[in-house]
């Protein structure tokens, strides 16, 4: 589990699609749909950060109540904090949290582990890290 993991492509079209590029919203959705199922991972972590990408962005869009890209860079920090307060949770936080609530729950360390044939206890050491990781990019793409 040592290959570095990064997805700057995603990000790329993310922060592209905030900023109005039609194209790069297209692309975003594409990616989405890929790492839905994570199915041209290269690694266990890669496979983890793909679908993790794709809940924090599913959640992002139900966090803001909007599934336009655009629209959401657009909000201002009072509109943050509006959200924030409606949702009793700030958004960095939440994404994470939502991340590894899914990962519990879709016994995510059990699948990945068993398709790599690594342990369980390799990849669930990994978890809340790439949870904040992905987060973490999402947020700066966004700002």
């Amino acid at each position: 589990m040592t290959k570095p993991v990064e997805f700057s492509k995603f990000y790329r079209a993310l922060n592209s699609a905030k900023e109005g590029d039609a194209d790069q919203g297209k692309e975003l959705k594409r990616l989405l749909e890929t790492y839905k199922n994570s199915d041209d991972s290269d690694s266990p972590l890669h496979e983890l950060g793909q679908i993790f990408l794709y809940v924090g962005i599913m959640e992002l869009y139900n966090y803001a109540g909007s599934e336009d890209i655009h629209f959401i860079g657009g909000l201002t920090q009072a509109d943050w904090n509006d959200l924030s307060e409606r949702k009793k949770a700030d958004l960095p936080p939440h994404l994470a949290n939502t991340m590894i609530v899914y990962a519990k729950k879709n016994n995510l360390s059990q699948k990945i582990s068993g398709r790599w044939d690594i342990s369980r206890g390799e990849l669930d050491k990994n978890i809340r890290n790439m949870a904040r990781y992905i987060t973490e990019g999402i947020i700066d793409a966004i700002d």
